[in-house]
C-alpha cells in the first residue's frame, strides 16, 4: 500500500480519543475507524483540514506516502 495512514499513532502521542476527534470533525467513529485502518479512499478537504487543526500536528504527520518497491533506475545509469 502505498498511502500509510498512522492517525492512530498521532492519537496516542495526543491523548486524544477517536471518539473526541470524530466529534470535532464530524465525521462517525465507524468512519474514522475506517480512516485510521486505510479502507477509505478519499477524505473532504474540511474534514481533513479539522483533523489537523484539532490534533495540532502537520498534514504528514497523520498521512505519508511509502513507495510499494523502490523506483527503477534510469537507462542511462547504468
Amino acid at each position: 500500500m502505498a498511502v500509510v495512514v498512522h492517525l492512530d499513532k498521532v492519537l496516542v502521542e495526543k491523548k486524544m480519543t477517536s471518539r473526541a476527534l470524530a466529534a470535532f470533525v464530524g465525521i462517525t467513529e465507524q468512519n474514522l475507524s475506517l480512516l485510521k485502518s486505510g479502507k477509505v479512499k478519499g477524505i473532504g478537504l474540511i474534514r481533513w483540514q479539522k483533523s489537523v487543526r484539532r490534533c495540532s500536528v502537520r498534514p504528514g504527520d497523520i498521512i505519508s506516502w511509502e513507495p510499494d518497491s523502490p523506483p527503477a533506475a534510469p537507462d542511462d545509469a547504468l
